[in-house]
C-alpha cells in the first residue's frame, strides 16, 4: 500500500477529484494548507500599502491506494492539476505499513 500526497492549486481540486473518481479511487482526504516553493510568495496591495505574502494558499490531497493502482493515481493527479505555470504543485509517495477500517476492523488493502 502507498500513501499519495499531492499539494495542488486550490482551484484544481474538482478536476483532481473527478480524475481520481474516474479511475476507481473511493476516498480522499483534503486539507487547506499554505506554503511556498519556487514561487517564493508574492506582493499585494492593500489600502495603498504593499506587503509580501510569504505563504500561498494550496490544497493537499491524500489518497491511500494499493500498489497496483499507484501509477494511475499519480498520472491522474498530475494531468488534472497541471496548468503549465509555476506553482502547479508536487506529488509525494510514501509507503503505508498498515490501514485499519475502524467500523469493521478490516485491515490492509481491504480497509482502503
Amino acid at each position: 500500500m502507498k500513501l499519495v500526497s499531492a499539494v495542488i492549486k486550490p482551484f484544481k481540486l474538482d478536476d483532481v477529484r473527478e480524475a481520481l473518481s474516474s479511475i476507481g479511487v473511493q476516498g480522499i482526504t483534503v486539507t487547506e494548507v499554505k506554503g511556498f516553493g519556487r514561487q517564493k510568495g508574492h506582493t499585494e496591495l492593500y489600502r495603498g500599502a504593499e506587503y509580501v505574502v510569504d505563504f500561498l494558499p494550496k490544497t493537499k490531497v491524500e489518497v491511500a491506494v494499493d500498489e497496483g493502482l499507484l501509477e494511475q493515481v499519480i498520472e491522474a493527479i498530475s494531468n488534472a492539476a497541471q496548468t503549465g505555470n509555476i506553482g502547479d504543485g508536487k506529488v509525494f509517495v510514501t509507503s503505508l505499513e498498515q490501514a485499519i477500517r475502524i467500523r469493521t476492523g478490516e485491515t490492509g488493502v481491504d480497509a482502503l
